[in-house]
């Protein structure tokens, strides 16, 4: 456990007061015992309240869609789970002998969970004034070098305002076919610009999904 508080400490700046809040959220259900989850489903609120505060203040022009994309950008599981392994997370999880035997400290979602419930401990220890600078260090120039609002909008979102700045009708989707059992479904799109009498194609577990690629599709051809 004194090895566990000294790693924190060196990592992220913070010294838990209640060692044992450490000793939750660095245990994952699968081992038994007082494990993560309740933590983690804290962590996620908090750590999404210290990033929205972070670009409300870096971003005073931004409106209020921009940061809401920004905070789902900075915040969803795959930016986690990198950082979690930046911190050393992995080397520190304690699971269950069947994650253990399926690799589950390189598992994404089990990283990114444990980098919540380890936020959600410092929100019970300290508060949100110990919480704001591990999260300031946890996410360290990432919140100084936040990509252009351009790139965080979804394929279909890209296509439509390019369509509409150029005069043009929006686009047309049709769903082509859809394959696989109900929990495994696949879908297949066609994306439609009836005034350029272009087509492409996408493809995804969802319609959803699928429209977006063949939207990411029409893009390129429309750079082309």
């Amino acid at each position: 456990m004194t090895d566990d508080l000294r790693w924190f400490e060196q990592a992220l700046g913070h010294r838990f007061s209640d060692a044992a809040l450490l000793h939750q959220a660095l245990t994952h259900r699968s081992a038994g015992g007082r494990h993560n989850e309740r933590l983690e489903y804290l962590g996620d609120a908090a750590l999404s309240l210290v990033v929205a505060e972070a670009l409300y203040q870096r971003l005073p022009d931004a409106p209020e869609g921009h940061l809401s994309r920004l905070r789902a950008s900075l915040v969803r599981r795959t930016a986690l789970a990198p950082m979690a392994r930046e911190v050393g997370i992995p080397a520190r999880l304690r699971l269950g002998p069947g994650e253990l035997k399926s690799g589950g400290f390189r598992r994404d979602s089990i990283l990114a969970d444990a980098l919540e419930a380890l936020l959600g401990a410092v929100y019970l220890d300290g508060g949100i004034e110990a919480l704001r600078p591990v999260v300031l260090c946890l996410y360290g120039a990432r919140l100084d070098e936040l990509p252009p609002h351009e790139t965080l909008k979804d394929p279909k979102t890209r296509l439509q305002e390019r369509l509409q700045a150029r005069g043009l009708s929006v686009p047309d989707y049709r769903v082509d076919a859809v394959q696989g059992e109900d929990h495994a479904q696949h879908f297949s799109v066609t994306c439609r610009v009836d005034a350029l009498d272009a087509e492409t194609s996408g493809h995804g577990r969802s319609r959803r999904a699928a429209e977006q690629a063949a939207a990411a599709t029409m893009l390129v051809q429309l750079d082309d």
